[in-house]
């Protein structure tokens, strides 16, 4: 299953960004990206997802992607690939960005859509692991 979304995602890299979206090769969020390895693992998203700003420093408000993650996919505590990692990017603001785990250990890069650059692998580095606040494996098949 690990192997499974990371290669999923990988198929992925590429796709430029574009807001709200998630159609690969086309354009992709990481809120998009996410949606459609989980279409191509397990066929239909589990929920619709409501309309939401770009804005990474969003105060207040609802936790949608912890909620929604831990609705739909299984909490972790240990590092693994495949992993759904949640980031909060700015003190004070709610959890507003996802990546998949690629590799682990002292080389750990994950997969993300970044805005200007589209889907991208980057190194998992030490400003990046400062903001994760959530670790998800997905359901099995």
């Amino acid at each position: 299953m690990r192997g499974d979304v990371v290669a999923a995602a990988r198929r992925w890299i590429g796709t430029p960004y574009v807001h709200q979206a998630s159609l690969k090769g086309v354009g992709a969020d990481c809120l998009g990206l996410v949606r459609g390895i989980w279409r191509e693992i397990h066929g239909a998203e589990p929920e619709p997802v409501p309309a939401y700003t770009a804005d990474w420093g969003e105060i207040g408000g609802a936790e949608l992607l912890l909620g929604g993650a831990a609705r739909h996919l299984r909490p972790a505590t240990d590092e693994r690939s495949g992993d759904l990692l949640v980031f909060r990017m700015r003190a004070g603001a709610i959890a507003k960005h996802l990546g998949i785990q690629a590799t682990i250990g002292p080389a750990a890069g994950f997969i993300h859509a970044y805005d200007r650059h589209g889907v991208v692998e980057s190194p998992l580095s030490r400003p990046w692991r400062a903001r994760i606040v959530g670790r998800f494996r997905f359901p099995p098949l």
